[in-house]
């Protein structure tokens, strides 16, 4: 299995090899293995699920610790620009963002370690978006940061998304204490 770091320590996109011939293919979603090169071994303990139409925007979302989340996230079909904040107070990257276009023909996987928000939006239609969760949800512990936030200078590359109501009512990244 391939991958690429980012200039965000932590951040990791794999891009499987898929085993190809007449019948169709075949590849591995998941192997604890393909951390070992990075020194990390995390336990995911819940998978989710989401379809979106195109324009759908989901996030900057995070669980606070206790319950903070690592993903590792991926489409099944469709195509997502996917983006992951730095939000660990003492990182030098604090604030910085990492994109990355997760395409269900590559079928490549993004990982985002405990301490980042999340959120992607849906390049098209149908998109079903995966993720492995390292904690179990838990709602008193949601937080995010607001999608549009101009410090973050996130290029969504798409135009008027649609948002939630809770998503467009988030904190900007100046308001924000950060429990990470």
């Amino acid at each position: 299995m391939e991958h690429k770091t980012y200039h965000i320590e932590g951040l990791i996109e794999f891009i499987p090899r898929m085993f190809r011939d007449e019948r169709g293919w075949f590849m591995e979603t998941y192997s604890a293995k393909m951390f070992e090169p990075f020194g990390i071994n995390p336990v995911f303990v819940q998978d989710n699920q989401s379809v979106s139409k195109k324009g759908v925007l989901r996030g900057l979302h995070f669980q606070k610790p206790p319950y903070a989340q690592g993903k590792l996230v991926r489409v099944a079909s469709g195509k997502v620009l996917d983006v992951a904040v730095d939000l660990r107070k003492d990182s030098p990257t604090y604030g910085q963002h990492v994109s990355c276009v997760l395409d269900a023909e590559l079928n490549n996987m993004f990982y985002i370690p405990e301490g980042f928000a999340h959120g992607f939006v849906a390049l098209e239609d149908n998109t079903s978006f995966l993720y492995k969760c390292t904690n179990y949800y838990h709602q008193p512990s949601e937080g995010g940061i607001l999608w549009n936030d101009p410090a973050l200078g996130i290029d969504w590359g798409i135009a008027g998304p649609l948002v939630s109501p809770k998503d467009e009512v988030l904190p900007l990244l100046k308001d924000f204490n950060s429990p990470f």
